[in-house]
């Protein structure tokens, strides 16, 4: 199957005024890529993972006044919906591209991810490089490089998962604009590949918080 790279037009998407200009934009230039990066990457994460992996191009279909200043294709063990379960992304904002896996508010074993993820965290960090990132805000570009997180911090964001209702942890890199756009199809679809590969022990993670 060829995939079809991004470009700076996909980005600058982002620039467009209007939530149905912007919109307009989305459906013709970025959605296309993202269904593609979707039925490419399901049979990949369905191996991964051991669960049948279906994906989800974000519609922004609740939006009525605000254009979504990011949009991503998720993948779930589940046909109808993600947000609920551990998933993976791969979006663009209009400065980088994201690959995540990804815990989010609506997800509600968070907690009993949290316990397990405290057991393990030394280990499960070490797996992980140093250029990785970590986020608690899905919306949010702000990330925290897993080099730059001590044990102590990276504890804090474990209890927020924990203890704070609308608590977020997401995981994997982004990529520059500049970067995404110079990268081959088969250069871009192995950067994705090795992060999904790489950040695959936090979603086994999460059957032992619902056992």
């Amino acid at each position: 199957m060829e995939l079809h790279t991004l470009t700076h037009t996909d980005f600058n998407v982002f620039n467009v005024h209007g939530l149905d200009a912007r919109m307009e934009q989305l459906i013709t230039h970025v959605r296309p890529k993202l269904e593609q990066l979707g039925h490419y990457f399901s049979p990949t994460l369905s191996t991964l993972t051991g669960n049948e992996m279906f994906f989800h191009v974000a519609k922004h279909a609740r939006r009525t006044v605000n254009p979504p200043k990011d949009t991503w294709v998720a993948f779930s063990s589940n046909k109808r919906g993600y947000k609920q379960l551990p998933h993976f992304q791969i979006g663009l904002w209009e400065s980088h591209v994201f690959v995540w896996f990804a815990l989010i508010y609506e997800c509600p074993i968070k907690q009993a991810y949290a316990v397990e993820l405290e057991k393990v965290h030394k280990e499960l960090r070490e797996e992980i490089p140093p250029d990785f990132v970590w986020s608690v805000d899905h919306t949010k570009k702000d990330v925290l490089k897993n080099s730059e997180l001590d044990d102590e911090a990276f504890l804090k964001l474990v209890e927020r998962l924990k203890t704070v209702k609308k608590a977020e942890l997401l995981c994997g890199i982004q990529i520059p604009r500049e970067e995404a756009v110079s990268l081959s199809e088969n250069a871009f679809i192995e950067k994705i590949e090795t992060t999904f590969k790489t950040v695959i022990p936090l979603y086994h993670l999460a059957a032992h918080a619902v056992c």
